[in-house]
């Protein structure tokens, strides 16, 4: 028998005195389980010990109380039987000689499912730790997309990481805290499971930075007396006035975590004593009517702030959290915040998705959870036009604001973005179609550009134009990750057709001279060379021409083949390729030379780049010369447009103020400024180089007759 399949044997259901203590603690947290559940655990628990067995922790421990921990983790959130199951097995895959196929077959095939989903990848296939990482968290997220309790299982296993972190190395620490902190603890916060995600800041915090950790710890719990007798006096007067007005209710007192002082301190630049200088309740009552009765006693016993008023019952956070906000002004000149809550919404707050959960009783999915899913199929469709697993990371992280803005559009419906988002992010969060073509936004009516940051409560409308594309520019501004994805894309795809036009140009000059045309090449020949050199399509053969992967006389010899190969005779055919200077991603202009419409030019074909545009006087061209074969005739076409880049030598006094008028000489012109950089400087001269943007040769003339105007300047000269 092989060393698999004893694993996978059958295993009986161990007697109580053969089950050690670590198990015995998450049989006590299962109350919810009935019997004949509670042998499937305890069989779970033989497998995975058997499967382990010989494996032991950092810390010495056997490996098995890890995943047994895991489970206990998952209880306290009551979840149902499988994903105990699967928390149990959740290393047997990766660690084990157990395979998946055992798994199906003793617990089914939704936890060998499970336990696939928060596996990791084989990191031999990854240059480095960093790639591993990014595209295991990937497969995490399509799992997640197939079954929510991927993740459950996945934070669980981070959790109780997280409070066993003092047997890793410092290095292991500080990355396995940070990653938890940037990552795990706002996906927690994302899917609405706030304690999961108080807990992995807090101990985020204390492996990052222990001794702030250990400071403020010290200082919240050595709360004064004065603020001790504030806190019962707020609690003494809110209790008997929600008392009299008949609510039923629950009234705690929050404290804040040193993770969540520590930021306020860190992003609001406060100190500890201003920070806690805030007194922090929730109430608890029995309906969304009783919410918004308790929150009329609440601004009768202390007068409300202006402006720090939110309802999240009425439009909730995108995690499906629901809460009343409000700031009063409390009896000792210090704000109160309060948060008015049913029990349901609290439990939710709390738990998130893990709340009721759904497969216990094949009932609907809660809000939290279907709005989960919807969160994740979102960035599902970003990640299939992603490039890397790291860029979909980087998306991610990006897409884990905790802070909301909640937008109206033209038809009232509401769309929550993230803070800090465009009105370009609206145009891409309606459509992707309508943010590819967007041109201007009207915001309350008025019209703004798209790089307009919004704010909540905004009626937000796109102006679209059919011509209109997008631009590389709105990847500096955009924030969320749907934007980010689909202007990528787009930009990828113009520039692919930019490379097949360019591509199809100049594969048709290299057939004339060999008197054909690429409409004469026989289909045959054509799908022949296409099969040979592994295109799978024309356009793709055409781009890699474009782009400078393949040589355009050498793939015309192999289609015309013998067919008049006159080749660079007298008969050669001496029309220029026109450019331009729009093609994207195919056309670059070289800093050597730095080329505008006007100059007589000349393309060289470079590998990966496309055709690289010199002027024909740069001294480079001497160079190039060696390989003609690689020399491109191009010419500007009449259409020509945009700005293009120069730069200019000038010779100034050196006095201050000079460069002003040199600027606002340029300015007078219609010329932007790129960059001001100083060659030379002595007591009386300096020499300056500046990188301006025109549109052709005449309008650097204007320039430069404008500048030669000041009486500051001694000389101008085009570098």
């Amino acid at each position: 028998m092989s060393p698999v399949s004893s694993h996978a044997a059958p295993v009986a259901v161990p007697p109580d005195d053969a089950v050690p203590e670590y198990m015995r603690v998450l049989e006590r947290a299962v109350p919810y389980l009935d019997d004949a559940q509670r042998q499937v655990l305890r069989r779970a628990w033989a497998v995975g010990a058997r499967a382990h067995e010989g494996q032991f922790r950092k810390s010495g421990e056997p490996y098995i109380t890890h995943p047994v921990a895991v489970a206990v983790v998952l209880a306290e959130q009551n979840v149902d039987l499988e994903t105990l199951v699967a928390a149990i097995l959740h290393d047997t895959i990766e660690d084990t000689p157990l395979t998946r196929a055992e798994l199906a077959d003793g617990f089914g095939e939704q936890v060998a499912e499970l336990v696939e989903g928060v596996t990791k990848l084989d990191k031999l296939q990854f240059s480095n730790r960093q790639e591993a990482a990014a595209e295991s968290f990937r497969k995490m997220m399509l799992a997640m997309a197939r079954d929510l309790r991927v993740i459950l299982i996945k934070l669980a296993d981070r959790l109780h990481n997280m409070r066993t972190l003092g047997a890793q190395s410092t290095a292991a620490r500080e990355r396995i805290a940070r990653e938890t902190l940037e990552v795990y603890a706002p996906i927690a916060q994302r899917l609405g499971m706030n304690l999961i995600k108080s807990e992995l800041q807090d101990l985020g915090f204390s492996a990052l930075h222990p001794m702030r950790h250990s400071v403020l710890r010290k200082r919240i719990n050595a709360q004064p007396l004065v603020r001790r007798e504030a806190l019962s006096t707020i609690e003494a007067q809110l209790a008997q006035r929600l008392a009299n007005e008949g609510l039923e209710y629950r009234l705690v007192s929050r404290v804040k975590s040193p993770w969540s002082i520590y930021n306020k301190m860190q992003n609001e630049g406060k100190t500890f004593d201003q920070v806690m200088d805030v007194f922090g309740f929730r109430i608890i009552v029995r309906s969304v009517a009783d919410c918004y009765h308790a929150l009329g006693v609440a601004h009768s016993v202390y007068k409300p702030l202006d402006g720090r008023f939110r309802d999240f019952i009425a439009i909730p956070k995108a995690n499906g959290y629901q809460s009343l906000h409000t700031v009063l002004f409390g009896p000792y000149g210090s704000p109160i915040e309060v948060q008015i809550r049913t029990e349901e919404m609290d439990l939710i707050a709390e738990r998130g998705i893990a709340a009721h959960w759904a497969y216990k009783h094949g009932g609907a999915p809660t809000s939290a959870q279907t709005r989960a899913h919807s969160w994740i199929a979102n960035l599902l469709e970003s990640q299939r036009a992603t490039g890397s697993s790291l860029e979909f990371l980087e998306n991610v992280k990006v897409d884990l604001f905790p802070d909301e803005v909640y937008l109206f559009t033209p038809k009232g419906d509401i769309l929550s973005l993230p803070r800090n988002a465009t009105a370009l992010d609206f145009a891409y969060a309606v459509h992707t179609d309508v943010g590819n073509h967007a041109v201007a936004a009207r915001v309350d009516r008025k019209l703004v550009p798209l790089r307009t940051k919004l704010v909540s409560g905004q009626q937000t409308e796109i102006i679209t134009a059919r011509s209109a594309l997008p631009k590389p520019q709105w990847l500096e501004f955009v924030v969320t990750s749907k934007a980010r994805t689909a202007i990528r894309q787009q930009l990828k795809q113009l520039e692919h057709e930019d490379a097949v036009q360019l591509g199809h140009r100049m594969l048709d000059r290299a057939l004339e001279d060999l008197g054909s045309s690429l409409e004469r090449v026989p289909p045959a020949r054509l799908e022949a060379y296409l099969g040979e050199s592994r295109h799978p399509r024309l356009e793709a053969l055409l781009a890699d021409i474009a782009l400078g992967n393949r040589m355009p006389s050498q793939v015309a010899h192999a289609l015309a083949q013998s067919g008049g190969q006159g080749g660079r005779d007298g008969s050669r055919n001496f029309d220029k390729i026109l450019i331009t200077g729009s093609e994207r991603g195919v056309i670059t202009f070289a800093n050597c030379c730095m080329p505008i419409p006007g100059d007589e030019i000349m393309g060289y074909h470079t590998a990966g780049k496309g055709i690289v545009v010199h002027r024909v006087e740069c001294p480079n061209v001497a160079e190039y010369r060696k390989w003609p074969e690689r020399w491109v005739d191009i010419g500007w076409d009449r259409e020509v447009s945009g700005d293009f880049s120069v730069a200019l030598r000038i010779e100034v006094a050196n006095r201050p103020g000079v460069l002003a008028q040199v600027a606002a000489a340029v300015a007078q012109v219609d010329s932007n400024i790129d960059g001001v950089e100083y060659l030379e400087r002595d007591s009386n001269v300096a020499a300056i180089r500046f990188s301006i943007e025109v549109r052709d040769r005449k309008h650097l003339a204007d320039v430069i007759r404008r500048i030669r105007r000041l009486n500051v300047v001694h000389g101008v000269q085009r570098l």
